[in-house]
């Protein structure tokens, strides 16, 4: 039942309270989701079958969250995409008393390949087992739902949200930062990342010239929070 993912000793925990111990004006900001504490790879709590059980698993990561805002985590971000997390864990952090903890709501996340490196480099990928995610990261031919589930997480208590991959959804990111008018943030994920970085090694593309090119993108016509 992934345990540790809300164990107060964990490593999250433990890091986020050095962290906050040596530098008081530090903000943090932590991942909750369950895959790096699972044996299959998934986001969430599975059945026998193989299938994602989305109430048990809001369960878990409420728990997770919670426990990462006690160690002193400003900011909690779920990025496990389960239907209805945001406002359990906003429920749950406003009972606790932590009324200043903010949740960024990685609410338009795709089912994605550009995931690949970061999933090779944790061990889930083969504990996927070539299974994927595709019954609850969103459909990427689907822009509509991507808003949809913005508006829903905002409404739930997200303080912002987050367009994952970045580079390839440019157009959600635009239309989340125009629509809502809240912080949106994006990822460049790690096969975004490797794509630049092997061309670089190439001698495909220029490094200084080429790095820089995402974030200009992201930024422009302030789409961007940052």
């Amino acid at each position: 039942m992934a345990e540790e993912a809300y164990n107060p000793n964990g490593l999250v925990q433990r890091a986020v309270r050095a962290l906050k111990a040596a530098y008081p004006e530090l903000g943090v900001l932590t991942d909750v989701a369950l895959d790096p504490y699972t044996i299959h790879g998934q986001d969430g709590i599975i059945d026998e079958e193989g299938y994602v059980l989305n109430d048990i698993t809001t369960d878990v990561l409420v728990k997770q969250a919670l426990s990462h805002a006690e160690a002193g985590a400003d900011i909690v971000a779920p990025s496990d995409m389960m239907d209805g997390r945001i406002g359990r864990i906003r429920q749950a952090l406003e009972e606790k008393g932590f009324i200043n903890t903010q949740i960024m709501a990685y609410s338009a996340k795709y089912a994605s390949n550009y995931y690949g490196p970061f999933r090779d480099a944790v061990g889930s990928s083969s504990n996927l087992k070539g299974g994927d995610k595709k019954t609850y990261q969103l459909d990427p031919a689907n822009g509509d739902e991507g808003l949809q589930e913005v508006a829903l997480d905002l409404q739930e208590g997200a303080d912002m949200v987050m367009v994952k991959p970045g580079m390839p959804y440019l157009d959600m990111v635009y239309r989340v930062k125009t629509h809502f008018g809240v912080p949106t943030f994006a990822y460049q994920v790690s096969g975004e990342y490797a794509m630049h970085m092997a061309a670089i090694q190439n001698g495909w593309l220029k490094e200084k010239n080429v790095l820089w090119n995402p974030f200009f993108a992201l930024s422009v016509r302030e789409r961007m929070a940052f």
